[in-house]
């Protein structure tokens, strides 16, 4: 395996000058995260119920030094100092806790008359159940009544199953809370372009490189996801409107929905009882993504910025503390209306500024250089893009009105690019030339240029090892000047990836059991017509009949023009084929614990008509591969 080289002279310059820029004798986050703290785990290491390792408390001991090594982004190695130091169980306020430090997210626990109301069991069941089982030890073993899912996002729903039963929800033993529309978009992002996100997630959160000061350092929202299959179970109750109040078990609870946010469908609360305002994901200790570099849709910063506005007057005069589902809480009416005021206008400026300078002409790579966030924003430790960034923000904000093309018809139909980088490289006068002037600039610091062409030459020849060898020193510079986990993290995983090529490892799963049983039909065959490979399709004609014998629900899926349609409700008495089966089974052949042919010999699915049809139309969906190229043609 190759090895990570040292931070130049200009990278420890670019770095150092952030020693002047920030307001470094504030330190009042450090006071902020570890107030109220009351135990953590004696054994650091989370292990699942195989005793495989999924979560460290201890895995970023380097960090104990105070001060940032040249090869890290100064600011970025204090986030990951907060986020790591201090972990365990913490009161945020009478009657409200959080588990802090055992994933990327934080669980809140929050008292009810005769148990608890849990918000946000974390990632994964293991992490979750070790958080509980700490509540458990240190505040006494009471039911919990409640759960609320405060978004969409898996972080923040996928350990459930460790904190409460299905058979309990469904028995009315415990209410699950989530905003309305919670499960459809929980399951598309997950889905539909699941395979490529994931792999890309990869890159964002450094899960392939080392922990270590030249490496993986934090991911600026928590340091890293834990490993392991989310879970999901259904909720039970939907918030459907802003003002909606709910009283479990003694507990009021108000609410206000923020839909395009931070997430599709996400929500913001407030327990009056306690005077404590949790504002899920909308307002952390970092700036946001507008646009997430693992892929997804552009968020609304307008929306953003005005639901936090709204949230301002809906609950004033109703909270002492704001806590979230990432990082640590903000104490005193005051400094909280100050932190929503200051998060409300650094998406509001990008916003307004981005549409400015675009209604001036400016495009969607001159609008990143020229936005700076102003002082009382920039210097509020906050509002740093520890996970967003002003340029991929901006970049967004661009793309959600206006789009990728930028008015410029030269970069309307541009050449793709491992035809523009053989041509760039000739234009250049070859790769020696290329490289040579590379290395020059290599030489003077400048390495985004250096990124930037020298990947032209490894597109046209990826076998070119010495230009391989150049675009990762000049990425690995980059990333170690990033103050953004995600961006450093793109940076080193590239590195990696192209002084090691791809790695041979078992391909993560994108989708779990618990959500493909929770997978509307109509989208897991919206799934189906991505995966159908539509040259292989050309011509044919395929009409199938789906009968679904324990939902009580047919489907006719017809291939014609080279695309899968379905509807519901619809049979065709001249189909090919009609297949009956269960949703369980067809589950079951989805996840891989069955075959089809399996399926067919146990009766459990039953085909009449031309079987040769269906066969023929399983032979149409593709496979994603997930280990696929990205700094590689």
């Amino acid at each position: 395996m190759s090895q990570a080289k040292e931070a130049t002279e200009f990278t420890a310059a670019a770095n150092a000058a952030l020693l002047d820029e920030l307001n470094w004798d504030d330190t009042q986050d450090y006071e902020l995260a570890s107030r109220g703290f009351i135990a953590t785990l004696d054994d650091p290491v989370i292990t699942d119920e195989n005793g495989r390792p999924v979560w460290d408390l201890n895995a970023y001991p380097f960090l104990a030094e105070e001060t940032a090594p040249p090869s890290v982004n100064p600011s970025l190695w204090r986030q990951s100092r907060l986020l790591t130091l201090y972990h365990g169980l913490f009161k945020v306020s009478e009657g409200v806790y959080q588990i802090r430090g055992f994933d990327l997210s934080v669980m809140s626990i929050i008292e009810t008359d005769s148990g608890y109301l849990v918000v946000d069991p974390l990632l994964t069941p293991p992490t979750a159940k070790a958080g509980m089982e700490l509540v458990y030890r240190q505040l006494g073993k009471k039911p919990i009544v409640a759960v609320i899912y405060t978004h969409s996002h898996v972080d923040h729903w996928g350990g459930v199953k460790a904190v409460i039963s299905e058979a309990d929800v469904q028995a009315g033993k415990v209410k699950l809370i989530a905003p309305q529309h919670f499960l459809d978009f929980a399951i598309s992002e997950n889905i539909i372009a699941g395979n490529v996100m994931s792999r890309r997630a990869s890159y964002m959160y450094g899960n392939l490189n080392p922990k270590g000061s030249k490496g993986q350092v934090g991911a600026g929202l928590g340091q890293t996801t834990s490993s392991g299959l989310p879970t999901l179970i259904d909720p039970t109750d939907y918030i459907t409107a802003t003002g909606q109040k709910m009283t479990i078990d003694g507990l009021e609870i108000e609410f206000q929905l923020t839909p395009g946010t931070e997430a599709p469908v996400e929500m913001n609360f407030v327990f009056p009882k306690y005077r404590a305002l949790c504002m899920a994901e909308n307002c952390t200790h970092n700036m946001h993504n507008l646009y997430t570099p693992r892929g997804a849709e552009v968020r609304d910063a307008k929306a953003w910025a005005r639901y936090i506005d709204e949230a301002l007057d809906q609950f004033a005069g109703k909270f002492d503390v704001v806590f979230a589902s990432h990082h640590w809480p903000i104490w005193g009416a005051d400094a909280g209306i100050d932190f929503l005021k200051k998060q409300r206008d650094m998406y509001k400026y990008l916003h307004d500024e981005t549409l400015r300078l675009a209604n001036q002409g400016y495009t969607i790579l001159e609008i990143p250089e020229i936005i700076h966030l102003p002082a009382e924003l920039f210097r509020a430790w906050y509002n740093r893009g520890y996970y967003g960034t002003v340029s991929h923000n901006v970049k967004a904000i661009y793309q959600r009105y206006l789009g990728f093309f930028d008015g410029n018809p030269a970069n309307l139909h541009p050449l793709p690019p491992v035809e523009a980088g053989k041509q760039y490289v000739a234009f250049m006068g070859g790769a020696d030339a290329l490289l040579r002037n590379a290395r020059q600039s290599f030489a003077e610091g400048n390495y985004r240029w250096v990124a930037q062409v020298v990947n032209h030459l490894v597109f046209a020849d990826p076998d070119n090892q010495e230009a391989r060898e150049l675009q990762a020193d000049a990425l690995e510079q980059l990333g170690y000047q990033a103050e953004s986990g995600p961006w450093r993290n793109f940076y080193l995983s590239a590195a990696k990836e192209l002084r090691d090529g791809v790695l041979d490892l078992a391909a993560p799963k994108s989708v779990t059991p618990d959500t493909v049983r929770a997978t509307p039909l109509e989208m897991f065959f919206d799934l189906l017509a991505v995966r159908l490979v539509g040259p292989k399709a050309e011509g044919k004609v395929i009409t199938l009949n789906a009968n679904f014998t324990d939902l009580d629900e047919q489907y006719l899926l017809v291939v014609e023009n080279s695309v899968l349609n379905h509807s519901k409700g619809r049979q065709s008495a001249q189909a090919d084929a009609s297949v009956t089966l269960t949703r369980t089974a067809l589950d079951q052949v989805v996840l891989g614990e069955a075959t089809l042919a399996d399926k067919l010999a146990s009766g459990e699915v039953k085909i009449e008509g031309n079987q040769a049809k269906l066969v023929e139309f399983l032979s149409l969906i593709d496979n994603f591969e997930f280990w696929f190229n990205i700094v590689t043609p």
